[in-house]
């Protein structure tokens, strides 16, 4: 399965190949799918968590308790914990976020769906999501497992990736647009 994706490659495409096939001996594929999620939202919402996963300043000790300390509270266990535990004895947490997204990856294209990433510059309310995944469902003409990402810095509208293309309609591309054109002209 992980020759079928080229987007999952690499360090992080072992490691989320291996998970894959042995989430699917163990069928539990939809279960570590939703755990990997819980650990990737952990990443997104704190800043020294991402900072303790990437640097190898941190032992691998100091690395794996904050993480199984993570997973306790998350009730997460088995695999998964063994497989975040293994990525800190092997010293690849800086690869862990790259990882789950190409488990999700893996899922998706086994299910016939297409992942797609949406980054807006606020939380999205579920009537958008909705909306977002029909749209998207009818560009594509498959079913989407969507994931929303929030960076302020984009100020408004929306980044949609859907595979290897990107739609980019934010409103800091637009102005940084707006200038190459002024400066082109004066």
């Amino acid at each position: 399965m992980a020759n079928a994706d080229q987007r999952v490659s690499g360090v992080p495409g072992r490691y989320a190949s291996a998970l894959f096939e042995l989430a699917g001996e163990e069928k539990g594929v939809d279960r570590i799918g939703e755990e990997l999620g819980s650990i990737q939202k952990a990443l997104d919402q704190s800043d020294e968590l991402r900072r303790l996963v990437r640097s190898p300043v941190f032992s691998a000790e100091d690395q794996t308790a904050a993480l199984e300390a993570i997973c306790d509270k998350a009730q997460i266990s088995g695999t998964t914990l063994n497989f975040v535990r293994l990525m800190a004895k092997n010293r690849r947490l800086g690869a862990l976020a790259d990882t789950i997204r190409g488990y999700q990856t893996l899922v998706a294209v086994s299910k016939g769906e297409v992942e797609a990433v949406v980054t807006s510059a606020e939380k999205l309310s579920d009537k958008h999501v909705t909306a977002l995944k029909a749209a998207l469902k009818a560009s594509t003409g498959r079913d989407v497992q969507l994931t929303t990402r929030v960076d302020k810095s984009i100020l408004g509208g929306l980044i949609v990736k859907v595979g290897s293309r990107m739609m980019d309609n934010s409103l800091k591309t637009k102005l940084q647009n707006l200038k190459i054109a002024m400066k082109g002209t004066a």
